[in-house]
């Protein structure tokens, strides 16, 4: 998979707003990884993206950025509710995201939340009753806490999946599908994975509309 898209040689060049390049220069970033500068620009327009990136090599800055920019431009008035949901397969990868989002939306009035098992949900559940923009979630308490009825699909504007062949490793795929039915079929689809073996290539022309391919 080539890298595609406009060559981008520095954060400033993208069209992010101004908020976020102030906490990216805040950061110490000045110029973008190679799946940040393939993956920003067509995410932006509103494109799907099937990536294919290492972990270290950038890529939850190439979905948050984007992601955030959008939801930013767009916030709702009243309480928050769930319109970003990113899927990752452990507890320490989610709250590496949340750490993340925490950093470039120091400036954003958005609200996040990550949630996973083995620990207390009644935290979790106190936060999304308050409200949340952005959900970082591992499969298994996601489904569990939408059963409970903590948790609600139908403003889901984007989707990310990260690390998904890990996801398929770990035997997460039946539950990746069952949040996929729950999903609005008007949304943007992001998915990013180490390796693309066929059952990642299926898994993602299910719910991938007419992809830009990136990779690094």
């Amino acid at each position: 998979m080539p890298l595609t898209g406009p060559a981008v040689t520095d954060f400033a060049s993208l069209e992010l707003i101004e908020p976020i390049k102030r906490a990216l220069i805040e950061e110490g970033y000045e110029n973008p990884t190679p799946i940040q500068a393939a993956a920003i620009p067509p995410l932006l327009d509103g494109r799907d993206v099937l990536g294919c990136a290492q972990t270290g090599t950038g890529k939850t800055a190439a979905f948050l950025l984007p992601t955030l920019n959008k939801l930013a431009l767009t916030a709702p008035s009243g309480k928050p509710v769930v319109r970003a949901l990113v899927l990752t397969p452990t507890r320490e990868l989610a709250a590496q995201i949340g750490d993340s989002f925490q950093a470039y939306s120091r400036h954003l009035k958005l609200r996040h939340r990550v949630i996973f098992g083995g620990v207390n949900q009644r935290p979790q559940v106190a936060d999304l009753r308050r409200g949340v923009d952005v959900l970082v979630a591992t499969p298994g308490r996601l489904l569990d806490l939408h059963e409970q009825g903590h948790i609600r699909f139908n403003s889901i504007e984007f989707f990310v999946l990260d690390e998904a062949d890990r996801m398929l490793d770990m035997g997460f795929i039946h539950d990746i599908r069952r949040i996929l039915k729950l999903l609005p079929g008007n949304r943007q689809n992001l998915l990013f994975s180490a390796t693309m073996p066929a059952s990642i290539v299926k898994l993602a022309n299910g719910f991938l509309k007419d992809p830009i391919k990136v990779e690094a």
